[in-house]
């Protein structure tokens, strides 16, 4: 493979999906710098229009972009066309998202004049995005930052550049300008020249905490960039009294495990009550041998596919030894399916009695147990982290959810719901190492645009009474 190219391969096969030149990110601003003029001057309403004609070519275009999500992460079939289905729902959420965040809005005040807000474009956006979501992820950025006025660069993960070429295709199918919406390949060298380029005005990143992390670190003497971070999490999933034991467990099997434990919302460490652990982990335990670990398009559909790389597979075998070996004990081991592809299965170990537990994100199948023995000590484990994104209480009494919602830090805290449940409504994003207070979703026009006040007069209207000698 040549230094200058990128190659995309199935996860599930090995079998390649996609090559292509890296991206050239100094001609590719340079188009966004000339063409942003003409984007940011084009009327609100006509933006609008080219957005929902994106969502419609994504409807047209939706069973190929599902088979392509699949194949280029390995997810299931299923799966993947519910991510397309997001992208469509995605597009209406920004612009209602645009009209109530970002409005324009005038105060009337008599002899004072007016005050008016209104919110301007910040320029050339760059957008990067991984491979977990590779169609989701970046649509909400960029239909958030196209309707502002914005014209953006996105760079796709390197093991997901097929979606985000497809993706961009659908952009310009709809009418969008090709200077307007441009796809840059590449790896991380390629992401951090972007982030990094005088002719970028903002960056919106979503990945991980050390890319993240790196990213701000690069960017931190600019304080006239904007920088939005979606980062991972190290999210707890707390089990607490309830008669619904066999809901729980299947609250926790899908929170941990859908996507292969792929996704920045799934829960990393179950936290449960000891005396509910026996029996909730016996459940948790029986649902998970019966998971599929199979092919996107396998029938019977697998449950979950195989995660994105070996080396990604290797990671998180060899975490699973490392808490094996500082006190872990094994509850379901995990193990890896195939020699040559990256098919685990679930793995849930004890780390009840592990002194230093790393505070990381596994990103896979990997799910810790901590057992307490009250609630107070159940909140502390959950906090118990340097991320801040997901937290979920199952069971428990209102006045418990209550207690659990008012302390615990995380930016989406949910009850007898899953980690990774959440409203199009309403901003997902975390703190610590899960984000810089620059949530996504209805929230992601707040980073698109910048507020701009007037106090205003159609006539100049002053003088000065307090101050002046007499003439």
């Amino acid at each position: 493979m040549s230094a200058r190219e990128i190659i995309s391969s199935e996860p599930a096969t090995g079998a390649e999906l996609w090559r292509g030149a890296t991206g050239d990110v100094d001609a590719a601003v340079a188009r966004a710098r000339r063409a942003w003029p003409g984007w940011a001057a084009l009327a609100h309403s006509n933006r609008i229009e080219l957005v929902r004609r994106f969502a419609n070519e994504v409807r047209r275009d939706a069973d190929r972009l599902a088979l392509l999500i699949a194949h280029e992460t390995g997810r299931p079939l299923w799966d993947a066309r519910e991510e397309v289905d997001e992208v469509i729902a995605r597009v209406e959420v920004a612009v209602r998202a645009y009209g109530e965040r970002t409005a324009q809005r005038r105060l009337d005040s008599a002899l004072q004049g007016r005050a008016a807000l209104r919110h301007k474009p910040h320029g050339v956006m760059a957008v990067i995005t991984p491979a977990s979501s590779p169609a989701a992820a970046a649509a909400g950025h960029i239909v958030p930052a196209l309707i502002a006025g914005n014209t953006v660069v996105f760079k796709p993960s390197p093991k997901a550049p097929a979606c985000g070429e497809a993706l961009v295709q659908c952009l310009h199918r709809a009418g969008i300008l090709a200077t307007v919406v441009q796809m840059v390949a590449g790896g991380a060298d390629i992401g951090h020249d972007l982030a990094a380029h005088d002719g970028v005005d903002g960056v919106l990143f979503t990945g991980s905490a050390e890319v993240g992390v790196a990213i701000n670190v690069r960017l931190a003497a600019n304080p006239g960039k904007l920088v939005a971070l979606e980062l991972g999490g190290n999210n707890p999933i707390v089990v607490w009294d309830t008669p619904k034991i066999a809901d729980a467990a299947a609250l926790v099997v899908q929170s941990a495990f859908i996507a292969s434990g792929q996704r920045c919302t799934a829960a990393r460490r179950l936290i449960v009550r000891q005396s509910l652990a026996g029996e909730l982990i016996e459940q948790i335990v029986r649902l998970t041998d019966r998971l599929i670990v199979g092919a996107p398009e396998d029938d019977p559909a697998p449950f979950m596919g195989p995660v994105c790389d070996n080396r990604a597979a290797d990671g998180l075998t060899e975490s699973f030894v490392y808490l094996l070996s500082h006190g872990g004990r094994a509850i379901r081991h995990l193990v890896r399916l195939d020699e040559a592809r990256p098919y685990l299965s679930p793995g849930i170990i004890d780390v009840t009695d592990v002194a230093d537990r790393p505070d990381i994100e596994m990103f896979g199948p990997l799910l810790q147990v901590v057992l307490v023995d009250d609630f107070d000590a159940a909140i502390a484990a959950a906090n118990a982290t340097r991320f801040g994104l997901c937290a979920a209480l199952i069971g428990g009494s209102p006045a418990e959810y209550d207690r659990f919602w008012a302390q615990t830090r995380a930016g989406v805290i949910n009850w007898n719901r899953t980690t990774h449940a959440h409203s199009t409504a309403a901003p997902l994003g975390g703190i610590g190492l899960s984000g810089n207070h620059r949530p996504t979703s209805f929230y992601a026009a707040d980073s698109c645009a910048y507020p701009v006040a007037s106090a205003e007069l159609d006539q100049p209207r002053a003088g000065i009474g307090v101050g002046l000698r007499d003439t």
